[in-house]
């Protein structure tokens, strides 16, 4: 038995891999090829469009698939949210639709856009989003380039953004948040009803948990003299609290714990003040909660 697993193609393809591969897959995809390889035999990768992947997934094409919390919404597909994954194409945080209007404009609000006209990729959401403020606009399907759109070919914009440097760029300002969104693992109903397929799809979103657990984060040993322990765990945050173990010295202790790898370069120096020694840095990717 296999599982059939859309990864998204475009903007997130590499993130996805990088994920899959901290969490221990290895995928490998081709330039013409839709069917990457992956290293698990049980595993089935189809290159899929995030737009489309919750459909297909709906349908039954896919048993599962990753794409955004937006594309669910905007096409009301009926699938199982199996992990949140907090990543996008560029930072590990959500991404936000935004309605945008030209900075020069005299729009203030939602309600200012009465009869006129606004461009997205995210139609059905957007349509909601005005009736839930009773605004009437025209809302017109983009293809693509849509922060080039107003004044002329719009007066607004409903458009994805991380930073937002892209609107600042084009001259756009913010109004509004439309909708958040995520990355996230979901399944087809029948699939994850399926026992084995459940328990493969558990199985994936605890490591890819694990991977995203450990984005940001090292490992540190170190060795030091008991009477200078106190010292060395006054320096130390931790995840918890750190591993403290006898060496074959009675008098010596190992220490071993997780922290932020922005802090690093700050608290080796002091550990090494506090009387550690033999202090190793070392790579995480996975902490399994």
């Amino acid at each position: 038995m296999t599982l059939k697993l859309g990864i998204p193609k475009g903007s997130l393809e590499q993130a996805t891999i990088d994920l899959f591969r901290r969490a221990g897959f290895h995928i490998t995809t081709g330039s013409r090829s839709y069917f990457p390889a992956i290293d698990d035999p049980e595993i089935e990768c189809m290159l899929i469009r995030a737009q489309e992947m919750a459909r297909y997934v709906e349908d039954g094409v896919l048993d599962a698939g990753l794409t955004g919390r937006d594309w669910v919404e905007e096409t009301e597909a009926q699938v199982v949210t199996v992990a949140d994954l907090i990543y996008a194409k560029q930072s590990f945080g959500k991404v936000r639709w935004v309605l945008a209007v030209p900075e020069g404009s005299p729009f203030q609000s939602v309600t200012d856009l009465e009869g006129k006209i606004i461009a997205t990729e995210l139609v059905q959401t957007t349509r909601r989003y005005l009736a839930a403020h009773n605004v009437k606009a025209k809302v017109e399907f983009s293809w693509g380039a849509t922060e080039v759109k107003p004044p002329v070919l719009a007066d607004a914009i409903v458009e994805v953004t991380e930073t937002g440097a892209s609107l600042r760029a084009n001259k756009l300002r913010i109004i509004d948040t439309v909708l958040e969104s995520n990355t996230q693992l979901i399944a087809n109903r029948d699939a994850w009803q399926d026992p084995w397929k459940r328990r493969k799809l558990e199985d994936i979103r605890m490591l890819l948990e694990g991977a995203m657990n450990a984005l940001g984060k090292v490992g540190l040993m170190l060795n030091v003299h008991k009477d200078d322990l106190p010292k060395v765990l006054a320096v130390l945050p931790a995840l918890k609290k750190p591993t403290v173990s006898h060496l074959s010295d009675e008098d010596w202790l190992a220490v071993n714990t997780v922290l932020d790898e922005s802090t690093v370069r700050r608290i080796i120096p002091r550990l090494k003040e506090a009387g550690a020694q033999g202090i190793v840095e070392y790579p995480l990717n996975k902490i399994v909660m």
